[in-house]
């Protein structure tokens, strides 16, 4: 996908607007569901089919120490 500008946006926000006017709430769902298959499929194919080990879940649970705040003292 390319860079969009704020024009490209409001264009295609345009555009959607008028192929999306007459239609009921049903039938736009449909075709939502319909545009983002694709997407899924792809996204799904991507999911790991094995279980992680333990080790390897072990490692992916990582957290940042908590922030420690100064405050300005009067």
């Amino acid at each position: 996908m390319t860079n969009l500008n704020i024009e490209d946006i409001h264009k295609i926000r345009e555009e959607h607007a008028v192929l999306t006017r007459n239609m009921a709430f049903d039938e736009y769902k449909a075709e939502l569901h319909n545009d983002i298959k694709p997407l899924l499929s792809i996204l799904k194919s991507m999911k790991s089919k094995r279980p992680y080990s333990s080790f390897e879940r072990e490692t992916l649970n990582v957290a940042e120490p908590p922030a420690e705040y100064k405050t300005k003292k009067s």
